[in-house]
């Protein structure tokens, strides 16, 4: 017995602050604030690209209702830009198509110098990897403000957007008797997740009233229900499916079984990666570079900024419209007037030379004012997320533990592109059923406020981590390193051991 591993057991009170008052959890670990008297859920799906939130009262849980009063720019139902406009002073100004249009505004007015538009930016939780209260995020002219603020502004005017709502149309409904959702990626690691919640909390949300939901599987929850193929694929005890839920930044997978009691089951460890639709206007993006050079395009952003921000609204509305089978060229004339005009005064080349030079005669028309692209080129844009996509898929069902997943959910923002859904099915078709439920950029907002409402739907989860504690160990230099060993009562140890109680899942490679 000299040598078992010593333990050092810790017994926490639990104590929850309540209205003011302390209030203590009784043996059995069940506490006065534990008790949901909740009477509407209402989520928030913090998006790459697009934001938006949804509700639903107690009594009527599948009245589900998403906010449609996005009054400002091209719309996306149900979902406004996430975009985030601050005054030269740094206070907040507006969120949306709201801040979008009112810096667009002010560029034409050239009176825009000071002014800071923060686009896209959620993206920064998946990739930075020393992710802290100190990490900055930068605006569309490289200018960095604190991410916590950004996100915490943002979230803020989700919050007080639905408040005013509520406040017009349930005046009874106090904040008190709301509980939140808010989404985050299942792929993203635990300080990422961590990082939102905090922002949320900063936001004015009580923490108490506030609960994380994984994308993938508020998405799973909701296609349960949404279409009547689902419901039929989906509805027998044992079924075991993948949800893929593609957004602007990130592609997130998870593999769930139904269970008997109509709980799921998670049977294959999240994963995912940066395969959204943002890849596209990357590519759409690099394309122009190649195209009209790096210096006229660097000059365009900076002195054409209204023109340069028209333009990639203009590609998100071709992007969200463009099919698989269409052919012949498409059409892009916001802001080509300023570029073209760009390009003359800084390039010994003429554009008609480039094009040639590029082997692109028959592919591109150019006229003063537009350009118009064959089909095929844009096509190619979408192919580097999509192959990517494909082949992680691709690994994950060649587990043999997944030998049973015949049906794959397809939701999410740049889920919902003709492009790559047909891809899906063509690729799977032999073998799976692949189900896009309609208005799948909504599945995750509304599977949110369904899994607020039965929070334990989710019963089972794989390991994402390995959990253990610190212990002291008898020293075995067979094992240790000779530098670890102490003298403990005339007894070789060795300290500071980390012994696994609970161990994740292996990686996919």
């Amino acid at each position: 017995m000299e040598c078992s591993i010593i333990f050092v057991v810790v017994i926490l009170l639990h104590v929850r602050i309540v209205q003011g008052q302390d209030e203590v959890c009784n043996k059995d670990g069940d506490c006065p604030s534990d008790v949901d008297n909740s009477v509407l859920v209402a989520a928030f799906d913090f998006g790459t690209t697009y934001s938006g939130y949804a509700f639903s009262f107690r009594d009527k849980p599948m009245d589900i209702q998403a906010s449609q009063d996005w009054t400002y720019g091209y719309r996306v139902p149900s979902k406004t830009a996430t975009s985030v406009l601050l005054t030269p002073s740094k206070e907040f100004h507006s969120f949306g198509f709201e801040a979008e249009d009112k810096y667009l505004g002010l560029t034409e007015e050239d009176t825009h110098k000071g002014w800071l538009l923060f686009r896209r930016f959620k993206m920064i939780l998946h990739n930075k990897k020393d992710l802290s209260r100190k990490t900055t995020v930068k605006d569309i002219n490289g200018v960095s403000m604190p991410a916590m603020t950004i996100f915490a502004m943002s979230i803020r005017f989700l919050r007080n957007h639905l408040l005013k709502r509520l406040e017009k149309e349930e005046p009874w409904v106090k904040e008190s008797d709301i509980k939140y959702i808010l989404t985050v990626p299942a792929i993203w690691k635990e300080n990422a997740k961590q990082f939102m919640r905090e922002a949320a909390v900063e936001a004015g949300i009580k923490s108490s009233n506030l609960k994380l939901a994984l994308e993938p599987e508020a998405a799973s929850i909701w296609c349960q229900i949404a279409t009547d193929e689902a419901r039929t694929m989906l509805s027998k005890a044992g079924t075991q499916y993948m949800v893929i839920d593609l957004g602007g930044g990130t592609g997130d997978i998870s593999v769930h079984e139904k269970q008997i009691d109509g709980s799921l089951k998670e049977i294959h460890k999240p994963s995912g990666g940066s395969f959204g639709g943002t890849q596209v206007d990357d590519n759409f993006l690099q394309w122009l570079t190649k195209l009209f050079g790096k210096s006229t395009m660097e000059k365009f952003k900076e002195e054409e900024m209204e023109a340069y921000f028209n333009l990639l609204r203009n590609f998100e509305l071709k992007k969200r419209q463009m099919r698989p089978d269409v052919s012949g060229k498409i059409t892009f004339n916001a802001g080509l007037y300023s570029l073209l005009e760009f390009y003359k005064r800084n390039s010994d080349m003429s554009i008609e030379e480039k094009i040639a030079t590029l082997g692109l005669k028959h592919k591109l028309k150019l006229y003063p004012d537009k350009l118009r692209v064959d089909a095929s080129i844009i096509r190619e844009w979408f192919e580097s997320p999509i192959r990517k996509m494909m082949s992680h898929v691709k690994d994950i069902l060649a587990e043999q533990k997944m030998k049973n997943v015949k049906t794959i959910l397809l939701v999410g923002g740049f889920g919902e592109s003709d492009i790559v859904y047909e891809a899906m099915k063509t690729n799977f078709e032999n073998t799976h059923t692949v189900i896009r439920p309609h208005e799948a950029s909504l599945a995750v907002l509304k599977g949110a406020v369904r899994f607020g409402h039965i929070p334990d739907i989710i019963k089972y989860r794989i390991m994402t981590a390995t959990y253990g504690i610190s212990v002291m160990n008898c020293f075995d230099k067979g094992k240790h390193p000779v530098s670890k060993k102490i003298m403990l009562n005339n007894k070789a140890k060795v300290d500071n051991i980390f012994h696994i109680l609970f161990a994740k899942t292996k990686l996919l490679n």
